[in-house]
């Protein structure tokens, strides 16, 4: 197969990665319809890291914002940039809108954080599974790996269907990645009761709706 050639604006962009001395790696790239999952976000660096490995790769991927932001006068940019405003006052929740949106389109690539925020994450938020569990849609283990200065993306996870299972090789992926405050990291279980222990949810059916919405993705 012939190798594709760069666009002007990948050339740049892994100029400009190069200079600064970070490297890309892709094993593979991502199908028309995904989850692109980000992690560890730690930082507002991440945002412009996942820039820069959609520019590199020559992909674009779409992110989640509240329905508020994109009223005001950056709502172009936040468009331009992959932005998909979310009603979180809807009545199908975030789950269903978003299976919807796969449904209705040819591609889709949703970046989400499933740490939810840059600040101290407890642990992660599994609303971005139940969305690809609900969509039919693989998991892409996207990543910033800061002490070795690459941006990435991993494994491509299919569902199973069986959360515990499918988080704990998600965990074991990035237990070797490191966000730029490690301190910040949230932990990949489901939910922890107080004495420490998982909380260990059995089946996706019914679950969806109960799931918490998304942040910003990165």
């Amino acid at each position: 197969m012939q190798k594709q050639e760069k666009t002007i604006k990948q050339r740049l962009s892994l100029s400009i990665l190069h200079l600064v001395g970070w490297q890309m790696e892709v094993e593979a790239l991502p199908p028309d319809k995904c989850i692109v999952v980000g992690a560890h976000h730690t930082t507002n660096w991440d945002f412009f890291a996942m820039l820069m490995l959609m520019f590199t790769s020559n992909l674009r991927f779409s992110w989640l914002g509240k329905d508020s932001a994109f009223r005001g006068p950056f709502a172009p940019i936040f468009r331009a940039l992959g932005g998909i405003p979310v009603d979180r006052s809807s009545s199908q929740g975030l789950v269903k809108q978003m299976a919807d949106a796969f449904a209705g389109t040819a591609s889709l690539q949703l970046a989400i954080s499933p740490e939810g925020t840059r600040t101290k994450s407890r642990r992660w938020r599994t609303g971005f599974y139940y969305i690809a569990v609900t969509a039919g849609v693989p998991i892409v283990l996207g990543y910033v790996d800061y002490p070795r200065k690459i941006i990435g993306l991993g494994p491509i996870i299919i569902p199973s269907g069986d959360i515990n299972r499918d988080l704990e090789l998600i965990n074991d992926f990035y237990a070797g990645i490191t966000g730029k405050y490690p301190e910040m990291q949230g932990k990949i279980v489901i939910e922890e009761e107080g004495d420490g222990a998982i909380k260990v949810i059995d089946d996706v059916p019914g679950l969806a709706e109960r799931m918490e919405p998304q942040e910003m993705a990165v």
